[in-house]
């Protein structure tokens, strides 16, 4: 769902997306696949994004990750939510942007460390490599 809150309303969500997703999530789970459901700019009604299920909810950069949680719940398993011109950035500041993400996390276990959207074409390996680094070498218990 890439262009989900970018191109639909809320009520346009629900009206044309939401008992797609829905239908078609809840047959992937009975074949006990797991679903990571990823949209991006739905956080004004992320609860119906989570409600159409997904063992975890892809979220995009624009709002801390406890925004998100305070919206749908705890319970849930969170993935995200680095900005993706981070990447872009010397490594300082790429430093400082993943540890406000793994700060925003609070260790919580239901979090998975992502990009809140995909990888610029322009993107250096090397600060991918860095990040990837950066983000094991801070988690590692």
């Amino acid at each position: 769902d890439s262009w989900a809150g970018l191109a639909l309303s809320k009520n346009n969500y629900i009206r044309y997306v939401k008992p797609y997703n829905t239908n078609l999530f809840s047959k992937i789970a009975e074949a006990n696949v797991p679903i990571i459901h990823f949209s991006n700019g739905t956080f004004p009604y992320i609860e119906e994004v989570a409600s159409c299920g997904g063992l975890v909810i892809g979220v995009d950069w624009r709002m801390p990750l406890d925004a998100y949680w305070n919206k749908i719940g705890y319970d849930k398993s969170i993935m995200g939510n680095l900005d993706p011109t981070a990447l872009l950035a010397p490594p300082t500041e790429l430093f400082s942007q993943v540890d406000r993400v793994l700060h925003d996390a609070d260790g919580r276990s239901g979090h998975i460390f992502n990009l809140g959207h995909g990888i610029f074409p322009n993107t250096p390996v090397d600060n991918v490599r860095r990040l990837v680094d950066y983000v094991h070498e801070k988690t590692q218990k």
